[in-house]
């Protein structure tokens, strides 16, 4: 048991190696380069351990926190923070979240609201999964999966977009993780995830985790177990000022992955009155933290 739980993180190690190896040089939309292949694809059995990387720490509240966030349908970096540093926003005009510099660059200048306490990003994640623009109205397409996942869980239609067409050029970033769709076989759910854009170093850990623990969430609310999350990416890059940084991480070996301990919740509405401090991974002992800068 012990090897299959350091194997499962192995594979992303093996990813960014391939990448190094057989990857293609391009420029870039940020102006910094990246080295890339299109078309990848991992497996992570969810009944073995959670898939938090060890080789580096992973920042998991910020996963926790964004998950909650765009469960609830917000698009408001602001909520983001208080979501995260459990605070009312007035309180956090010092404080950062993963989504900032998104809201300070390309949101404010598509014209959104952007002060102290409201930083619009205007219809992205949160907003396409709960609220997506429909002629005939709001189409709650996380309902509709639970209703569907419940009621007709043989069904081939559990999907959720992210990528509205129509409203692409008014977000604040486009969704890199795009469309997924679960899966129901018995009593195990299963979800798979495929990822327009990967950030091999910074956001592909960070996804993975992100998704994994939404399986759980749902398995817990359906009263399902979770099984796997296949993660399948398009473009697949490392940027070209993330190299040394990916080269130390592959001097490192993984170790056993982590367990996830969850609060209890019965219902969606329950789920999304949970604080972060209430989901924990026992037994994660990762190496330290690689800063990187992220690119915009």
């Amino acid at each position: 048991l012990r090897t299959l739980r350091t194997k499962l993180m192995k594979q992303y190690l093996d990813s960014l190696r391939h990448i190094l190896e057989n990857g293609e040089d391009r420029s870039d939309r940020t102006g910094v380069g990246t080295r890339g292949v299109f078309g990848h694809q991992m497996r992570f059995n969810l009944e073995e351990t959670f898939p938090a990387v060890t080789t580096k720490r992973l920042a998991w509240k910020s996963v926790v926190s964004e998950l909650l966030w765009m469960l609830e349908g917000s698009a408001d970096e602001r909520r983001l923070a208080e979501i995260l540093y459990d605070k009312p926003r007035e309180e956090l005009v010092d404080k950062t979240t993963i989504w900032t510099a998104n809201a300070d660059n390309q949101a404010k200048s598509l014209g959104y609201t952007n002060n102290d306490t409201v930083k619009d990003l205007g219809p992205v994640y949160g907003h396409q999964w709960r609220t997506w623009d429909a002629k005939m109205g709001h189409v709650d397409q996380i309902e509709e999966l639970l209703d569907g996942l419940e009621h007709n869980p043989t069904s081939r239609r559990h999907i959720v977009s992210a990528w509205n067409a129509d409203q692409i050029h008014v977000m604040a970033l486009p969704p890199c993780h795009s469309l997924f769709q679960f899966y129901v076989n018995g009593d195990q759910l299963s979800c798979q995830l495929y990822q327009r854009s990967a950030d091999m170093f910074l956001g592909v850990p960070f996804n993975i985790a992100s998704y994994s623990l939404l399986v759980h969430m749902f398995a817990q609310l359906l009263g399902l177990k979770a099984k796997e999350f296949i993660w399948t990416g398009g473009d697949c890059h490392i940027y070209m000022n993330h190299m040394d940084q990916v080269q130390e991480q592959l001097t490192r070996v993984h170790k056993t992955g982590p367990t996830l301990v969850m609060p209890e919740f019965n219902s969606l509405s329950e789920l999304l009155n949970t604080k972060v401090s209430d989901f924990k991974l026992n037994d994660y002992n990762p190496m330290d933290s690689i800063k990187a800068p992220m690119a915009v």
